[in-house]
């Protein structure tokens, strides 16, 4: 089974910062400054500083596939780098239990 790609770790993340996936904080205990999420059966480790998701520790899709920040780094980038300014702000509204605004700025 081949692992999964930053760029399908990014989708999920973006489709729950548009309002398309629920994301949920699960409380499973992980590293100090990682928090667990789930969208829609991903379970995704992020790497939080405060309220800022730095980047993707690691992801598990629903189809049993894997991927962490070390096989990602090694093509230059995670999933969370792919965001722009306003989903990675929506990301993290959600992350701290924020409503947040659906208008996406155009």
């Amino acid at each position: 089974m081949p692992p999964l790609t930053a760029r399908e770790v990014y989708q999920t993340l973006r489709d729950a910062a548009l309002g398309i996936h629920p994301l949920r904080r699960l409380d499973k205990p992980s590293g100090a400054g990682q928090v667990q999420v789930d969208i829609e059966g991903w379970q995704l480790t992020l790497d939080v500083d405060g309220v800022h998701v730095r980047h993707c520790q690691r992801c598990h899709s629903p189809d049993g596939r894997e991927g962490d920040l070390d096989s990602w780094q090694r093509y230059g980038t995670d999933p969370v780098s792919f965001l722009s300014a306003w989903e990675l702000a929506q990301i993290e509204r959600l992350l701290t239990g924020q409503t947040p605004p659906m208008e996406k700025p155009g």
